[in-house]
């Protein structure tokens, strides 16, 4: 029992530790050949949007507007993807069948 419980305690510090890594990493989500970038935390913290000046159509904002949907997707995806790969394969020691977690559960 007791080797159950020292277990159990370092799985939930490796946890934490891969969770404290994910926030301190950012990932870039881009779009239209890099037009329109976003900057995002592996929490889904958007940390810096970039626009460059020849994706700004004052005739044509729809575009700019799908440029940057786009790049959040991309960014939000990728922040996904890291959640999964740093939490996932330790929940899953925790928890028997829970290596799969979905990615607004982590933060």
């Amino acid at each position: 029992m007791q080797d159950l419980i020292r277990q159990a305690a370092e799985v939930q510090a490796q946890l934490q530790k891969a969770q404290e890594e994910l926030l301190a990493t950012t990932v870039e989500g881009t779009a239209g050949g890099g037009l329109v970038s976003i900057t995002m935390s592996g929490g889904a913290e958007i940390k810096d949007l970039s626009i460059k000046p020849e994706a700004v159509d004052p005739e044509d904002v729809e575009t700019l507007q799908d440029l940057i949907l786009a790049a959040y997707r991309d960014a939000h995806n990728k922040a996904g993807q890291l959640a999964q790969s740093k939490i996932g394969p330790l929940a899953g020691a925790a928890q028997p069948g829970a290596g799969e977690i979905p990615f607004g559960g982590i933060v």
